[in-house]
């Protein structure tokens, strides 16, 4: 488990990166950041890792300091944005640096991955893609076998295909061992079908940190046409709404709620058209934080 309480971090000019983050990920499922550049994520993740050190506060990792502390540093595996590369190395070359640092690393596997995302291990790695060099970082991040993996926009840059391999082996790992993936993104869609848990980074605080199956239960999107469009605003008194739009006679909602309860409600009104549908994770995200007092979509889209 990784707990982060009370984390402050500045840089020269006075600007404050991290501020006062408080913060909690469970072990064994994939944890997303969400925030535009410059909420904290990619400094965040670097203190995580124990490349930067705190102005004040704690990271622990399963109760142990990450700064300065080369054991618990043997189960972390970071991938920056900008992920390094020794300048004339090929894959091999990397592949053997990091087998150095990870007694666990597992080279047949890595040998195989990169076959099956058609990397070629003699080219140097200079002369990969944006995208490939995306690819090779994953790989070397998964064959370390660390407990705890890191990816700062890991999937920036990645096609549509490759995402999707990408998610799959995040997915196979936590099947099948002991491991905690924590993805940096500033698109909630990239992360939606992946992540069990999002928290949204904002002026480098945690604005809001929640399970998404808990979100999507007690969270409904209806949309209907009223038969007496007159009796609306006192129907309305009995829903929690979070958000209403409105298009005509056509109504769209927001509301709190678990899904029969909301569908009994309605069913007591008498309606021309009424539909549930599907919300995404963005949207639960801007009803939660427009209740906050926050409009979300600024936020993310800067």
């Amino acid at each position: 488990m990784i707990e982060i309480s009370g984390l402050n971090k500045s840089f020269e000019g006075g600007i404050k990166a991290v501020n006062d983050l408080n913060l909690t990920i469970a072990d064994n499922h994939v944890f997303g950041l969400i925030g535009t550049n410059g909420a904290g994520k990619s400094t965040l993740m670097r203190m995580m890792s124990g490349v930067l050190k705190a102005d004040s506060g704690d990271i622990k990792v399963d109760s142990e300091q990450v700064y300065e502390n080369p054991q618990v540093k043997k189960q972390i595996f970071f991938i920056p944005d900008e992920a390094f590369f020794f300048q004339w190395a090929d894959a091999d070359t990397m592949k053997n640096y990091y087998a150095g640092i990870y007694e666990g690393f597992d080279t047949a596997r890595f040998d195989k991955l990169l076959d099956e995302f058609n990397l070629k291990k003699g080219n140097k790695v200079y002369t990969y893609s944006k995208g490939m060099k995306k690819q090779l970082s994953l790989i070397l991040g998964l064959c370390a076998k660390t407990r705890y993996l890191y990816c700062d926009e890991t999937f920036d840059g990645l096609d549509p295909v490759m995402r999707q391999a990408a998610k799959a082996l995040l997915a196979k790992e936590i099947d099948e061992r002991d491991f905690t993936p924590v993805i940096t993104s500033h698109n909630l869609r990239e992360l939606e079908d992946i992540c069990e848990h999002v928290g949204l980074l904002h002026q480098g605080g945690v604005l809001l940190s929640k399970d998404i199956d808990d979100m999507k239960l007690n969270l409904q999107k209806v949309q209907c046409v009223f038969a007496d469009e007159g009796r609306r605003e006192e129907f309305e008194k009995a829903l929690d709404i979070m958000l209403h739009e409105e298009r005509g006679r056509l109504h769209t909602y927001t509301l709190r709620g678990d899904r029969e309860t909301v569908e009994a409600l309605f069913a007591k009104e008498e309606m021309i058209f009424f539909e549930n549908l599907s919300l995404t994770l963005e949207e639960i995200f801007i009803s939660e934080t427009e209740v906050a007092g926050y409009d979300v979509r600024k936020l993310i889209t800067g």
